[in-house]
């Protein structure tokens, strides 16, 4: 008696699989064994750096704010102990977004400290 397969099951895994590798190069969009290979890794990339994102945008906040506060004849690590001493909770993403885009505010902030 021959062996029973979902066939059905196994081409809807296979479509799923290759409309995520739909764009990549080559063979990684067309043979299957490298399709799956490269739609599994492409997947824990994404999955790893859904956090690593989180700490880039972080330390880039920092480097704006240190930035805007040596305009302002401070440093980043003064600012933040005069900011956390004065009771002042402005978020990081806040305070660059504030150093960017309304530099007259940072100045007023820092001038409070």
């Amino acid at each position: 008696m021959p062996r029973s397969v979902n066939k059905a099951a196994a081409h809807q895994r296979k479509r799923k699989y290759y409309k995520l590798a739909k764009g990549y190069w080559g063979a990684r969009s067309k043979v299957w064994t490298i399709v799956k290979h490269h739609v599994e890794k492409g997947l824990q990339y994404a999955y790893r750096d859904r956090r690593n994102k989180k700490r880039t945008f972080r330390s880039l906040w920092i480097v704006r704010i240190n930035a805007a506060a040596r305009l302002n004849g401070t440093t980043y690590s003064r600012m933040m102990h005069g900011m956390k001493q004065k009771n002042i909770a402005i978020n990081r993403k806040v305070l660059a977004n504030i150093a960017m885009n309304h530099p007259d505010v940072f100045t007023a902030i820092v001038k409070s400290l």
